[in-house]
Parts: structure tokens; C-alpha cells; sequence
């Protein structure tokens, strides 16, 4: 049961991927007047379809992936010389329709996004220079030698950056090491060299939170925080005498000490006040953890975007992961990171899956990553790519000659060696990562 679900969602994300990719191919060459043969929901044998004009619109026996076949597109074929075929039109209208797949993968992932943004969009407070409030021990950071209240005034080539700069930064570093200038609590400024360890997404990590201000949102009955006073609003400010910069250094004090009590000071109405507090052993979502019975106040808010600033944050959005993309695929160019950290698609088929279950809005969040992978992979200059036929076509304009028939054919069996390749590699990672040793 639970294999046929993963395949559905598999087969349900990856449509609509394909419908959109190969709508945009599709739409180009009718623009253009090449004659379209076959729009095909995967390859190989035709299992079922239907024919319009002169279309034939099928599925066939391989789902995992499209094509749109247009007349004359491989020099020698029967129909080249017809006037409505691929190679007889000019090549820019030739690279338009290359590029317009991968073109309409970008325009779903912004679309997505954008209705995402006008429903509920995460909003924190932007801070230039912030301020570190809690560092993990024995993480990067920590020993890099950053601390807890050190202001980061520069971080590689951005100065006075928000923490959004600091995290691209932090992701995009795996492996890699990074500058960064702080400010000490002192006033001294120091120039610190952190490289981010790897997390398993293949992500930077360096071990380090933003300070905010740390308010009870909510009091637990019959907890020690209702016992010694606490309210809703109360700003908590030190904990033993160490300031609180961070949500995560209660529960750090809490473990280290094993519970014991604590001394907390807290600000209501701007005037301080200092209780002792005596936390209990609570179970927490299957975890056990030191609580006095207090929620505290997010800093990220929720709010609906009209729809203009959903799509300037939704491009916004997009252009950020993009980034992070490429410095992926650099990071594996640069062997800093595994190529081991990609997925497949039996591991998209579990993430689908595991999308859908926690409802519509992570799925259309994990669909417009998707879209947005998948324009950037096939813009690719691999052979047998997108990218690859938009290179060969610049080259061409660039030469103001056709590349030879052999010279394209040797391009295209390379190009299709290395995608088989890929795909077996892929998937053998997948097996690995479900039965490791």
C-alpha cells in the first residue's frame, strides 16, 4: 500500500512537471509553425492516446519523464525539408522553443509560490548587522570562536547583512570556508575564518541563531511558571545571570543542570524582576524535555500578501533557491560536496508522499522546488538537454553554419550516455540511502 502511494504522488508530481515542461515546448513550435507529431506523457511504447489534427497526444509505457516530437527536428529525416519543420526555421525561433520547457517550469515554481504568499507568507523582523543569540556547542561556529552576543558586521563580500544574507551564505558554504567580521560585546572587532560543516541534505551548517527578544506568549497551568507569577508579555532576560538572546538557551540551561533550579529574570513594564524556578521533566511530541510551563512568542508572523508582493517575494523567493542550486551543483564540481546527496526518483517518491501527508500546502511548496530543479537541470549545457540544444544552436549563430550531421549525432550519443549515466547513479543512491551497508 504504502509502494502504490508513493508512485501516485510520485506520478501526480512529476505530471504535472512534464504537462507544464512540454506545454511550453508545445505552445513555441505552434507559435512558430513547426508541425508537432507527438505529445507524449513518457517513453517508449504508446499505450493509450488520442490524435488531434495533427498531434498525437499519448501516454506511453515509461511515465518518469515527456517529449514533444516535432517534425524535422534531426537533419536526414524524411520530413526535414518541409517548411513547417524544426530545422527550417530560423534558429532563434529554434532556441525559443528549446528554451521554453524549462522557461515554464520557472513560470509554475513563481506561480506557486505567489498563492502560497497571498494565503500565508512568513514575515521576521529584517535586522542589518544582527546580533548571534545562541551558538551550538562543539558546532562551527563555536569553534571558529564566535560567541554568543557577537555582532556579525560583515559576512564574505556583504556588509551590514540581514540574517536572510547570513543563512545563503551558511548553506551555500558546506565545506567551505567563509569570513566573517563581529563585533564583540566589548566594542572590538575581529575577523573570524568559519567553514560550515555538512548537514545531510547538503546544506552549510554553522551552529549559530539570531537574537530576538524572547516573550511568554503563553503560561501553562499548574506549572512552576504560573506558580512564581509569569504572565503573558514578560520578556525573559537572563537565566543565572547569562542573558537570554534566544528561545533555545532555557531548554540548553535546563538540560545542562539536569533540572535544577534556576534563578530567571523577566521585564514587565520595564521594570525588572528575578524569581526562582524549579523546571519538571515533561513529555513533549514523544520527547522528554526540561519545561517550567511557559510558551514563547515566535518571530515569525503569518500574514496574507496582496498579490503584486506576492510575486515580488515569490521571484525573490525563487532567485534565492536558484542560487542555492548552482552552489550545490558547484559545491559537487568543486568536490566539497557528494554527489551522493542527490535524489532520485524513488526518494521524490517518498518526499511526495510524506508532502501530501502533511496537506496542500507543503505538497505545492515541495512542487515548486521541483519545477524550479527541473528548469535549472535541463538548462544544463549537457547534450540531449535542453541546455545542450540552446549551446549548439548559439554556437551555430555564432559560426553562421550548421554544425556537421556527425559532429551533432556524436554530441547527442555523448549527451545520452552521460544522462544514463546519471539516472543510474541516481538510483542506485536511492536503494543505497533505503538498505545503507
Amino acid at each position: 500500500m504504502n509502494f502504490l502511494e508513493n508512485v501516485w504522488w510520485l506520478l501526480v508530481l512529476i505530471g504535472v512537471m512534464i504537462l507544464i515542461h512540454e506545454l511550453g515546448h508545445f505552445w513555441a513550435a505552434r507559435l512558430f509553425d513547426v508541425k508537432v507529431e507527438v505529445f507524449s506523457f513518457g517513453f517508449g511504447p504508446r499505450l493509450f492516446g488520442f490524435r488531434r489534427k495533427e498531434t498525437d497526444f499519448r501516454f506511453s509505457l515509461i511515465l518518469f519523464g515527456g517529449y514533444v516530437k516535432m517534425a524535422g527536428e534531426q537533419a536526414g529525416e524524411a520530413n526535414a525539408s518541409d517548411p513547417r519543420s524544426f530545422l527550417a526555421k530560423p534558429r532563434w525561433q529554434r532556441l525559443i522553443i528549446a528554451a521554453a520547457g524549462p522557461f515554464m517550469n520557472i513560470v509554475l515554481a513563481i506561480a506557486l509560490v505567489t498563492g502560497l504568499f497571498m494565503v500565508r507568507f512568513p514575515k521576521m523582523p529584517v535586522v542589518r548587522s544582527p546580533v548571534i543569540g545562541i551558538v551550538t556547542p562543539d558546532g562551527a561556529a563555536a569553534k571558529a570562536g564566535i560567541r554568543e552576543g557577537d555582532r556579525i558586521l560583515r559576512i564574505e563580500d556583504v556588509n551590514n547583512p540581514t540574517w536572510e544574507d547570513i543563512t545563503l551564505k551558511e548553506i551555500a558554504s558546506g565545506n567551505k570556508t567563509i569570513t566573517v567580521l563581529v563585533e564583540r560585546e566589548d566594542g572590538r572587532q575581529e575577523l573570524i575564518r568559519l567553514t560550515p560543516t555538512l548537514d545531510k541534505t547538503g546544506a552549510g551548517v554553522a551552529g549559530w541563531a539570531q537574537q530576538f527578544p524572547v516573550k511568554v506568549s503563553k503560561v501553562m497551568p499548574g506549572m512552576d511558571a504560573e506558580r512564581v507569577g509569569l504572565k503573558p508579555g514578560d520578556i525573559l532576560k537572563a537565566i543565572n545571570g547569562a542573558p537570554i538572546r534566544s528561545t533555545l538557551k532555557l531548554q540548553e540551561t535546563f538540560r545542562a543542570s539536569n533540572g535544577a533550579p534556576a534563578r530567571l529574570t523577566y521585564v514587565r513594564d520595564g521594570k525588572e524582576f528575578t524569581v526562582e524556578v524549579k523546571p519538571a521533566l515533561t513529555e513533549q511530541q514523544g520527547q522528554k524535555m526540561w519545561m517550567i510551563g511557559v510558551q514563547l512568542e515566535s518571530p515569525v508572523s503569518y500574514v496574507a500578501l496582496p498579490f503584486p508582493e506576492a510575486l515580488r517575494e515569490s521571484v525573490h523567493h525563487n532567485v534565492r533557491s536558484a542560487g542555492l542550486i548552482l552552489d550545490f551543483l558547484r559545491g559537487i564540481l568543486e568536490r566539497r560536496l557528494s554527489p551522493k546527496q542527490l535524489e532520485g526518483p524513488i526518494r521524490i517518491a517518498q518526499i511526495s508522499t510524506e508532502a501530501a501527508r502533511e496537506g496542500a500546502t507543503r505538497f505545492i511548496e515541495l512542487m515548486s522546488m521541483v519545477s524550479l530543479n527541473l528548469a535549472i537541470f535541463n538548462l544544463l549545457p549537457v547534450p540531449i538537454l535542453d541546455g545542450g540544444v540552446i549551446l549548439m544552436l548559439l554556437i551555430e549563430m555564432i559560426l553562421r553554419r550548421d554544425l556537421s550531421v556527425a559532429m551533432k549525432e556524436f554530441v547527442f550519443k555523448l549527451g545520452f550516455v552521460f544522462l544514463m549515466m546519471v539516472v543510474a547513479f541516481v538510483l542506485y543512491n536511492d536503494i543505497a540511502k533505503i538498505f545503507p551497508g
